[in-house]
Parts: structure tokens; C-alpha cells; sequence
């Protein structure tokens, strides 16, 4: 509808240039069509009078005066009216809700899909934890924003990549690798011989206690197998990665979650992309040396102070295989690459885009894009928990999951902005109430599918109402409420994919789950009139497809019974 509506905006922009009211060589201003606050103001509004009113030399209320008399008649609007400094107003008739209905149950799964991504290619990365532990709540919220932003883009045309980069060598991973072999020699935290900078958590000794046993495990496409020697250190290392990176994907899996491809950091020096990189910044002519040091002169690239990237010894620093990594989603054809991250992580934001900007091979500006997602907080009896016993240090997204259910935590990590700190209430998440909003969402799906049952159950034939003649009956107020809910989805969706904010779709659904249950319990469905009947199922299926296209995008059932 805000397309017709601009459409014809600007067929009355061209009556306004052919009868002299606005110059001819006036161009139609960036002008907005908005829902406004609250329906009493209409339906849709736009400031279109107030920026042409300079070039018509016209105060903005006569000027939309005119442009309401040249707007062409329109069956789907039944009223205009002026307000304020000059907006104008759109109040729409039922029909133009009615002929919604039909989209969406016509469209179906494709209703609120766009094109403006046009299938090009774009890389999603997040969790992208070392295989070092179970992973923690924070990565949870990684793991659901990434995903439903990824949804959201494949959503609005964008062929999307889910990307998992992770440490495989390094300080961290010997770390882990002396722990699980301290445990395989049968030492434990607290002990003498146990490791300075060791890994304490229980998980540890299930580690150890698989590679002894020679357990199997399957990992990508490849077998590691433990070969139960406790001095071999470096089959120890494989092993433990391999171990704990196929528990992470277990528990990703049971949270929805999945990937494309999974990159190695070894991956960058045994392809020769870090050398490769560093040969690029030398040539690029931005490096020095200084100390012993290579350094990237970053400052030139908005860096608030230069960097090393190769230390006196030889080795290079944690930001030049960032650099190296982004760099080869370049070289991958990504024409987005989109990275979330924890807000911890802020730091080395500006240092890899100056990196890739000292590259010069035309990379943007502001290439890759970031999400930032803030630390979550969880509370069971009105008290933070904080601590697994397998983990040790910390609550694991799998004691979440085993609490509460897939669904919910999907829910409550996605459901506010990722840069907002969250507060993730587990007595909340387990309610069967209308407080509970994932239970509330899910349970106006349910209604509709157990709405169908019974009609079926009481013998009654359900048609659905195809054409605007059938659904004429749908024009009380709680049913174009409902309606106008419905329609708001697709731009609720375009936003989302704009502003790379999935938490403005189960905002939405949470209001679409609000209109639907004032609609059923001020509506009689299953009425005896047939036409009436038929109808009103009709705009419960609209609203039940509506639900379960945006769940979808949030990666929570639609269930049909609750």
C-alpha cells in the first residue's frame, strides 16, 4: 500500500507541474509514507507538502490543499484530510485490507519476501568461539542474532553465508591441550602438577577421558580418533579440538543454529594468506619498521594509533590474520560481509578496516559491517546464576536450552536490540502465560490451527474466502485492526533487513499476537452463517501464515498445539 500511495503522490506531483502550481522543472522530493502513531490520525501519512512548498512559494497547508485535489480517485483510500503544519493523511477503505488477506494466503511462505538484495552475496559471521569450552550464554546471543540475520537478508534477496572462524592453534589451544593432558595423567585442578594457566571446568575430564578410551570423533567431514597415549601432546591438542569443536556443533544444532563453512585461522598461514597480506601492505607502501617491528601505519585510516603486526620475534599479532581472514572474503566475492560480535571485541573494529583499506585494492570504507551485542545477564528466583558445574566459571547455552527449551532462548536473546544489555529471566521463560511473550506469539498460532480442528471436529465446511466480495464482512473495527496489523509485515521485514535488526520482527509479532487475541475474543468464528464463518477463518489463516513466516525468520516453531 505505501507503494500505491507514493505512486500516487506522484501522479498528483505531475498535475501539480501541468497546471502551474509547482514549476515544471520541480523533482519530486525524497518524501516519506509512514504509518503514523495512532490509527486516529489515519493510516498512513506523508510530509510531502511541507518540501515542495519552497518551489511552489506556497505555505505547506495550501500546497497540500492542492496536491489532495490532484490526487487521482482511488477505490482503496476513503478518506484524505490535512493536519498540522501539512501533512496529509490517508485514511484507508476496508478493501484495501481485504485484498491483503488474499496476498498473504495467496503468497503463503513468500508473503513479506522481497528482491532488493537481487541474490548478491553476502557473509555472515558469528559465534566464532575457540574450541576451548562449552560455549556460554554470550555466544547463545551470537549464535541467534547471526542466524536470524542471516534469515532476515535471505528474506529481502540476499544470497546469505554463515560463517564460523575459529582458533585452532595458538596460546589458548596449548593451554587446552597441557589441561586434558594434565587430567589424562590423572592430575585435577588443585594439585601440584596441574597447569599455571589450565582449564578447570569438569568438561575437561571428558575430554581426557574419551581420548583414552579411543573414542571417534566425526568433525566436518573427517574422523579424530583418540590414540589414548597421554605424552603425545600433540595428538592430545587434535583430539581435544575435534572433541569440544563437535559439542559445540551438537549444541548449536539444538538451538537451530548451523553454519556454511567453518574456517580454520591455521588456515590463513598454510594457505600463505597472512604472508601474502603482509607482502600487500609492504607494497601498498604503508608499513614501517620501528624496534624490530613491522608496523601498519593505521592512523592514516582513522586508527587512533599505528599497529604492529609482525613482533621482534618473528610472530605476528592476533590483527594481522583478522586482516588476512576479511581479506579472503573479499577475494570470495562478498559484497557484504557482515561480522557480530561482542561488544568486548570493540576495540578491533577500526584496526581491521584500516587494514583493508591500507590494502588498496578498493575494498569500502566501510566494509565489513559489525554487530555488537552486549553481555546477557541471567536470573532464576529473582538471582543471577552464573556458574555450571561442567563448565566451571560459567552458565553453558546448553544448561539454558535443558531449562527452558530452544525456543524460548532463541526468543529471549533475540528479542531486543543487540547493543541493549539483556536480562534473560528463566522463571519468565518457563511460564505458560499471556507475560511470556514467546508463549504468547506461538499461542495465537495455535488458536488458529485449533480453530480449524474444531470446525472440522463440528462438521462444519471451511472455504476460504478468495475475493474481496467474500471478504466484505470483515469491516468492524477489531477485524481491520487486525488486518492492519497483518499488512504492517513486509515493512517490518525491510526494516529489519536494513537495519540488520531481527528484534524489530518479534517486537512486530508480539503486536500481531496482540491484535489477533483482541480479535478472537471479541469475534465469534465458528457462527452458523456460512459466508460470515468462512470469512473470519479466512482472516484467522491470514494471521496464523503472518506468524509463521516471522517465527520462521526468528527460528522458533509455529507450533499447532500448546
Amino acid at each position: 500500500m505505501k507503494a500505491q500511495l507514493r505512486a500516487l503522490i506522484g501522479q498528483g506531483i505531475e498535475a501539480l507541474r501541468a497546471n502551474g502550481t509547482l514549476p515544471a522543472d520541480t523533482l519530486p522530493p525524497d518524501f516519506v509514507v509512514e504509518r503514523p502513531k495512532t490509527r486516529e490520525h489515519g493510516d498512513f501519512a506523508s510530509n510531502v507538502a511541507m518540501l515542495l512548498a519552497k518551489a511552489a512559494r506556497s505555505n505547506p497547508r495550501a500546497l497540500a490543499q492542492a496536491l489532495l485535489e490532484a490526487l487521482p480517485a482511488s477505490a482503496d483510500i476513503a478518506h484524505v484530510e490535512i493536519a498540522g503544519p501539512g501533512f496529509i493523511n490517508f485514511k484507508l477503505a476496508p478493501a484495501a485490507y481485504q485484498r491483503e488477506v488474499v496476498s498473504v494466503l495467496k503468497e503463503g511462505e513468500d508473503y513479506g519476501r522481497n528482491l532488493s538484495g537481487n541474490g548478491r552475496s553476502v557473509g555472515v559471521e558469528y559465534v566464532s568461539a575457540n574450541p576451548t569450552g562449552p560455549l556460554h550464554v554470550g555466544h547463545g546471543r551470537a549464535g541467534a542474532i547471526g542466524d536470524c540475520i542471516a534469515r532476515v537478508l535471505e528474506v529481502n534477496g540476499w544470497n546469505a553465508k554463515r560463517e564460523f572462524y575459529y582458533n585452532d592453534a595458538g596460546v589458548q589451544i596449548e593451554n587446552l591441550a597441557k589441561s586434558v593432558q594434565a587430567r589424562a595423567r590423572g592430575f585435577k585442578p588443585g594439585d601440584a602438577q596441574w597447569p599455571t594457566e589450565a582449564y578447570n571446568g569438569e568438561y575437561i575430564a571428558d575430554v581426557a577421558k574419551a581420548y583414552l578410551t579411543g573414542q571417534t570423533v566425526e568433525l566436518e567431514g573427517s574422523q579424530v580418533v583418540g590414540t589414548k597415549d597421554a605424552e603425545d601432546i600433540e595428538s592430545i591438542r587434535r583430539f581435544a579440538v575435534a572433541y569440544l569443536r563437535n559439542e559445540q556443533n551438537q549444541d548449536l544444532a539444538a538451538f537451530g543454529v548451523d553454519f556454511d563453512i567453518y574456517f580454520l585461522e591455521s588456515s590463513l598461514y598454510k594457505d600463505g594468506k597472512v604472508a601474502e597480506t603482509v607482502q600487500q601492505l609492504i607494497t601498498s607502501g604503508h608499513t614501517y619498521e620501528e624496534g624490530g617491528a613491522l608496523w601498519l601505519r593505521s592512523t592514516d585510516f582513522g586508527d587512533d594509533k599505528d599497529r604492529v603486526m609482525r613482533k621482534s620475534d618473528g610472530t605476528f599479532t592476533y590483527f594481522l590474520p583478522d586482516v588476512a581472514y576479511h581479506l579472503s572474503k573479499w577475494q570470495r566475492g562478498y559484497e557484504r560481509a557482515i561480522t557480530e560480535l561482542g561488544a568486548d571485541h570493540h576495540g578491533s573494529l577500526a584496526r581491521v578496516r584500516a587494514g583493508l583499506q591500507a590494502l588498496d585494492l578498493g575494498i569500502p570504507k566501510g566494509w565489513p559491517e559489525y554487530v555488537l551485542h552486549q553481555m546477557v545477564t541471567v536470573m532464576r528466583g529473582g538471582e543471577e546464576v552464573k556458574l555450571s558445574k561442567r563448565a566451571g566459571s560459567y552458565l553453558t547455552l546448553r544448561d539454558l536450552i535443558e531449562e527452558v527449551g530452544s525456543d524460548a532462548v532463541r526468543w529471549f536473546l533475540i528479542a531486543r536490540k543487540p547493543d541493549s544489555q539483556l536480562t534473560f529471566d528463566i522463571d519468565l521463560a518457563r511460564q505458560q502465560s499471556n507475560d511470556n511473550p514467546v508463549f504468547y506469539v506461538q499461542y495465537a498460532h495455535a488458536r488458529v490451527c485449533s480453530l480449524l480442528r474444531q470446525a472440522q471436529e463440528k462438521g462444519l465446511d471451511y472455504k476460504q474466502a478468495d475475493g474481496l466480495a467474500s471478504l466484505s464482512l470483515l469491516d468492524d473495527e477489531a477485524s481491520l485492526e487486525l488486518m492492519n496489523e497483518i499488512s504492517r509485515y513486509p515493512e517490518v521485514v525491510e526494516a529489519a533487513g536494513i537495519a540488520l535488526e531481527p528484534h524489530q520482527v518479534a517486537q512486530y509479532l508480539r503486536e500481531l499476537a496482540h491484535a489477533f487475541h483482541t480479535w478472537y475474543h471479541g469475534t465469534q468464528v465458528l457462527v452458523d452463517d456460512a459466508s460470515a464463518r468462512n470469512a473470519r477463518l479466512t482472516l484467522a489463516c491470514a494471521a496464523r501464515q503472518t506468524l509463521a513466516n516471522g517465527l520462521g525468520i526468528l527460528g522458533v516453531n509455529a507450533p499447532e498445539k500448546m
